[in-house]
């Protein structure tokens, strides 16, 4: 392996540990008590899509199978937090909307996540660096959606 092979290798590792190492921190918070944060996950995608997504859409953006994303959003639809309309683009599709509980219940979790995050990343890190982390992820996201067929760019994971 060349040197620069190496360091990205581990770049990569240190990239995919501290992924690994702060998700099970939060995971461990009390952020989600009414709200897992597969859910959250879901109701946060949506909140930054006003216009709603398909469900295409929102399975590039979260981690889950696209059978997954259905079996969710059809569970947060029961529970009143999506809904459905039609595409205005293509009448065979739909849009996952927020409804104003699901918005709502989004924000008051949001806000508990926030919190945490900040802590965990500011304990760290100086604002240059999180500048730095912050155009760091952004260009590999970018160049892994350009490299990618059939995604949208502005849509990352979250």
């Amino acid at each position: 392996m060349t040197g620069t092979g190496r360091l990205a290798d581990q770049a990569w590792e240190s990239l995919f540990r501290a992924q690994v190492v702060l998700g099970r921190e939060f995971a461990a918070q009390d952020t989600w008590d009414e709200l897992p944060r597969g859910d959250y996950d879901v109701l946060y995608t949506l909140a930054k899509a006003p216009e709603g997504l398909r469900m295409t859409e929102i399975n590039r953006q979260v981690m889950l199978t696209q059978p997954g994303i259905s079996r969710l959003v059809s569970r947060l639809e029961q529970q009143g937090l999506l809904e459905r309309q039609p595409d205005p683009d293509d009448a065979r599709a739909q849009r996952v909307l927020l409804t104003e509980a699901g918005r709502e219940l989004q924000r008051k979790v949001g806000r508990r996540h926030v919190r945490h995050v900040i802590r965990a990343m500011t304990r760290a890190l100086d604002p240059d660096q999180l500048t730095q982390l912050r155009e760091l992820c952004t260009a590999l996201t970018a160049a892994a959606e350009a490299a990618s067929p059939g995604t949208e760019k502005g849509h990352h994971t979250s």
